[in-house]
C-alpha cells in the first residue's frame, strides 16, 4: 500500500519560502518605504530553481511599477536571507510580481454592490 501525501512537494515548498520570506520583511530587509507589503502566494517551477512571489500592497507611498522594480532589485538580499532559512540544495531564485488576484476581486466587489444599490 502506498501513502499519497495530500500536497505536492512544490506545494510545500512554496508555502514554506512564502513564510520565511515574510519573516524576512519584518527581521531583516526593511521595506516600509514602499508601502504595507503582503506576500500572498508563491509559485515555484517544477525544479524547484526559479520562484514567482506575489504581494499586495496596501497604503501605496510609490506607483506600482515602482515598488515591483523596488522589490526586484532585492531579490537577491531576499534569496541569501532565504538560503539561510530553508533547507534545500539550490536556493530559487525570486521574482516578484504584483498580485491582480485582489484588485480583480476588489472590482467585482464593487460592481455587486453598484448592483445591489441599483447603479449600472
Amino acid at each position: 500500500m502506498t501513502y499519497a501525501r495530500p500536497y505536492k512537494r512544490t506545494d510545500r515548498v512554496s508555502f514554506q519560502i512564502q513564510q520565511i520570506l515574510g519573516e524576512i520583511t519584518t527581521k531583516h530587509i526593511d521595506i516600509s518605504h514602499l508601502g504595507f507589503i503582503t506576500i500572498t502566494r508563491v509559485e515555484i517551477s517544477p525544479d524547484m530553481r526559479h520562484s514567482k512571489v506575489f504581494y499586495s500592497v496596501i497604503n501605496n507611498k510609490m506607483p506600482e511599477d515602482t515598488i515591483n522594480r523596488e522589490l526586484n532589485k532585492l531579490s537577491k538580499a531576499f534569496r541569501k536571507y532565504l538560503g539561510h532559512e530553508i533547507r534545500m540544495k539550490n536556493t530559487p531564485e525570486i521574482k516578484f510580481y504584483q498580485d491582480e488576484d485582489i484588485k480583480h476581486e476588489e472590482h467585482m466587489l464593487e460592481v455587486m454592490k453598484d448592483l445591489n444599490t441599483g447603479k449600472s
